[in-house]
């Protein structure tokens, strides 16, 4: 019987079935990376969405034959270690086409027609004195006709895309930095960085991404240009972004994730004066979160599990 450890239950808010096979599951709020091994002593299934499963952790655990990422994003989990170990690794795929591109479109659209500022300048009581019908003290920029830049063109990207288009904006998919010749249909890194009026980040967390946006890239960009960032924190130098928003260095940015979650005090951009820029947009990692995307994650999550046991496992990383 296959033993079933779920690490941090309250990271979903869903109706989670039980596996169509027989088990004994035990389930956890939250999980401290220190109590992994001890929670997953005996176990041959986890689930997990951020808490880290390293490769000491793995070699502790002599009887694991399963890691059930309920993510797309699986950079806490050791896969290296995993595929040495026979270990199989899935993840979530597809549950956010419609959730997180609305996300993104909402974040685009706030900060191009500068909607902070305008609330700012209502609640301070600018349109109550004004001696006209309307106001003119922020610039507001329309998507349609503007250039969307992507980072990754998996399924989030390309229902970015997809709703991008709907508004009329041409879409340059990036190709991974540092190839020289683009595949069809996407166009060189550096091109994209400057080309782009909006630019979107939807690729992996990996050693090959890890700052993958840094001071040069950021230098790289028109200053008019927005930065979005719905994937993964450490993808983008949050020290060169704070600066960018200080100094001017683009036109601002709308992240929803950050390098460590839940993030420190002193994280870089959670400085007061950047939370308070109108050009500056941070929610905290709820693009993903609408209740039909964490139901479909949660429905595929179990269909993962049955895979595996059924000896078909699919959505395989490792």
């Amino acid at each position: 019987m296959h033993r079933i450890v779920h690490l941090e239950a309250n990271s979903l808010i869903a109706d989670l079935r039980q596996p169509a096979f027989a088990h004994a599951w035990a389930s956890h709020e939250k999980t401290a990376a220190d109590e992994v091994r001890g929670r997953l002593a005996g176990a041959s299934i986890a689930i997990t969405n951020k808490v880290p499963i390293r490769a000491a952790d793995i070699a502790a655990l002599p009887e694991l034959q399963m890691i059930a990422v309920s993510a797309t994003g699986a950079n806490n989990v050791d896969l290296d270690a995993c595929r040495a170990r026979g270990i199989i690794v899935s993840n979530i795929r597809g549950y956010a086409v419609r959730t997180v591109p609305e996300h993104v479109l909402s974040m685009m659209l706030a900060l191009s027609r500068n909607l902070f500022a305008w609330r700012e300048t209502v609640r301070a009581g600018g349109w109550q004195r004004a001696e006209q019908f309307c106001l003119f003290d922020h610039p507001i920029r329309d998507l349609h006709g503007a250039t969307l830049g992507l980072i990754g063109s998996g399924s989030l990207g390309n229902g970015v895309a997809r709703l991008a288009e709907a508004f009329g904006m041409h879409v340059l998919r990036a190709e991974r930095k540092g190839v020289p010749v683009p595949r069809s249909g996407y166009v060189a890194f550096e091109e994209v960085l400057a080309a782009a009026d909006v630019l979107s980040i939807h690729c992996p967390l990996t050693q090959q991404t890890q700052h993958l946006i840094g001071e040069s890239e950021l230098r790289a960009m028109k200053p008019s240009a927005l930065l979005i960032n719905t994937a993964r924190g450490g993808i983008v130098d949050e020290s060169a972004l704070a600066r960018a928003l200080r100094e001017g260095w683009i036109a601002g940015a709308g992240f929803d994730v950050l390098s460590g979650e839940p993030p420190a005090d002193d994280q870089p951009l959670l400085a007061p004066e950047l939370l308070v820029l109108p050009n500056f947009l941070l929610t905290p990692h709820v693009a993903w979160s609408s209740r039909p995307a964490m139901q479909a994650l949660a429905d595929q999550l179990i269909d993962n599990i049955e895979a595996f046991v059924a000896g078909s496992p699919k959505n395989v990383l490792a």
